[in-house]
């Protein structure tokens, strides 16, 4: 088991930033990979960032935009949101899963509660 706890969401105006963090627990060295999704009411799922190794890879909505790292001895990644938009606007989930590949469309295993983001015009 893995559990994920998301801080750092709040309020910001367009063209502002934002810094997201996940703590892993548990058995973590079973997560192979780590992403952020963004969910609005209404709306699927979206996919924004994974990481695995060091190697990032983004959705296009973000690119150049956001970043996500990740500190190993800390079990933690972060997502850097810079230059945000209102389409920005969501709840940000972290998720971790534990099979081999890395990416937005294949099935994590584990999830965080989510934290709010809200990007004012």
């Amino acid at each position: 088991q893995v559990q994920l706890v998301e801080s750092g969401g709040g309020s910001v105006q367009a063209g502002g930033s934002l810094r997201l963090s996940c703590t892993a627990s548990g058995d973590t060295d079973s997560a192979n990979c780590m992403g952020w999704f963004r969910q609005v009411p209404g709306k699927e799922r979206e996919g924004v960032a994974t990481i695995v190794a060091n190697y990032a890879s983004y959705a296009d909505s973000v690119k150049g935009r956001f970043t996500i790292s990740q500190d190993n001895a800390k079990n933690t990644i972060s997502l850097q949101m810079d230059n945000m938009s209102p389409e920005d606007t969501g709840i940000y989930f972290c998720a971790a899963r534990t099979t081999i590949g890395c990416g937005v469309r294949l099935p994590f295993h584990y999830w965080g509660r989510g934290t709010q983001v809200t990007v004012s015009s």
